[in-house]
């Protein structure tokens, strides 16, 4: 089921997801003090190309609190918004409404990106 799902993810709004997470990436790491975040958002560019079958765990510490508090400000507000808004559209549908909450998913989770780790279920 999830292979059939994350095929239907990429045709609706998984692959443009995955190349703005992959772009915002390439931005970070333009410095070399936006690296490790743009490693970050090479690890969750995978995820939205393929969510179904994977769950999100979050933790970490202080550490991913600040860098939490900076991305919010310098990229994750346009990517949470992006993926809400995807998920209202994708919603509208009964056929969509499985995309659409994955979409808020990755959207909650493009708030708050550092400390979390990406399992298979």
């Amino acid at each position: 089921m999830s292979t059939l799902g994350n095929i239907l993810w990429l045709i609706f709004c998984g692959f443009w997801q995955g190349l703005s997470w992959l772009f915002v990436g390439l931005l970070w790491c333009v410095s070399i003090i936006g690296i490790p975040v743009g490693i970050q958002c090479f690890k969750l560019s995978r995820l939205y190309f393929l969510p179904f079958g994977k769950k999100v765990v979050h933790g970490g510490g202080a550490g991913s609190c600040l860098l939490n508090m900076f991305w919010l400000f310098f990229g994750g507000i346009p990517l949470a918004v992006g993926s809400f808004l995807n998920g209202i559209l994708l919603c509208i549908t009964i056929i969509g409404i499985p995309f659409g909450k994955q979409c808020f998913k990755l959207a909650s989770l493009a708030l708050t990106p550092f400390g979390a780790s990406i399992e298979y279920a």
